[in-house]
C-alpha cells in the first residue's frame, strides 16, 4: 500500500535487553508517506497492513532495520582532524561523504594521537521491538507523493518527519538514526 500518509504513536525497545530506546507517546505522531523508504522496512511492512486505530507489537530484526553490525566499518584517523571538538566515547559526529551525503559516525575510542570512528548505524545489529498504534491513515496528496513531505513543501522542517527525515534529539537512539546515546532521527523508524 504505497502513497498513504500514516501517522503513528510508538514506543521502541531493544527486543533482547528490553532497554527503552525511544518513544513519541504524548508528543506529535510520526507521519510518513508509505512506499517512500522513509522508515525502516521491517516496520513499514507491518504498518501498511494495519487499520486506523489498530495497535500491535512489531519485532524488526537487524536485516530489516539497520543491518548487522560490521566490525570492519571502523577507521582510525589522526586526532588533529578533530581539532576543536571535545571528544567523548559514544558521541556522534556528522560529516560529508564522498557523494555529498551527510554521514554519521560514532567515536569508539581516542588517544592523544588517534581517534577510532565507527561507521555502523548506532542501531546496527539490534533486534527492535516497536509498540505502535495507527493514529491517522489517509491517501497522500499529489504533492506529498511527489515530494515525500507530509503536508507538502510548506511543511518542510516542521512536524515530526518534515522533509522525509526525523531530526531531533531524544532518548537513546530511536529507530531512524541516532547518535550514540542521542537520537537524530533516531526516532521512530525513519530510514535515514
Amino acid at each position: 500500500m504505497s502513497n498513504k500518509v500514516i501517522g503513528i504513536e510508538y514506543t521502541l525497545k531493544d527486543a533482547n535487553s528490553g532497554e527503552h530506546l525511544d518513544s513519541n507517546v504524548g508528543g506529535a505522531p510520526l507521519e510518513f508517506v508509505s512506499g517512500k523508504g522513509q522508515i525502516i522496512p521491517g516496520l513499514e511492512t507491518k504498518l501498511v497492513e494495519m487499520a486506523l486505530n489498530e495497535e500491535a507489537d512489531v519485532l524488526v530484526e537487524p536485516k530489516d532495520a539497520y543491518g548487522e553490525y560490521n566490525e570492519e566499518a571502523m577507521q582510525t584517523l589522526p586526532k588533529e582532524q578533530f581539532a576543536g571538538i571535545e571528544l567523548q566515547e559514544g558521541m556522534s559526529l556528522y560529516g560529508t561523504g564522498e557523494n555529498g551525503e551527510t554521514v554519521q559516525v560514532t567515536v569508539k575510542s581516542f588517544s592523544d594521537n588517534d581517534v577510532t570512528i565507527d561507521y555502523n548505524h548506532p542501531m546496527a545489529g539490534r533486534s527492535l521491538m516497536f509498540s505502535v498504534a495507527v493514529l491517522s491513515l489517509r491517501d497522500a496528496t499529489a504533492e506529498e507523493v511527489e515530494t515525500g513531505v507530509v503536508g507538502g513543501m510548506a511543511a518542510m522542517g516542521g512536524g515530526c518527519c518534515g522533509g522525509g527525515h526525523h531530526d531531533h534529539d531524544h532518548g537513546e537512539g530511536g529507530c531512524c538514526s541516532s547518535e550514540g546515546g542521542q537520537s537524530h532521527g533516531g526516532g521512530c523508524g525513519c530510514g535515514h
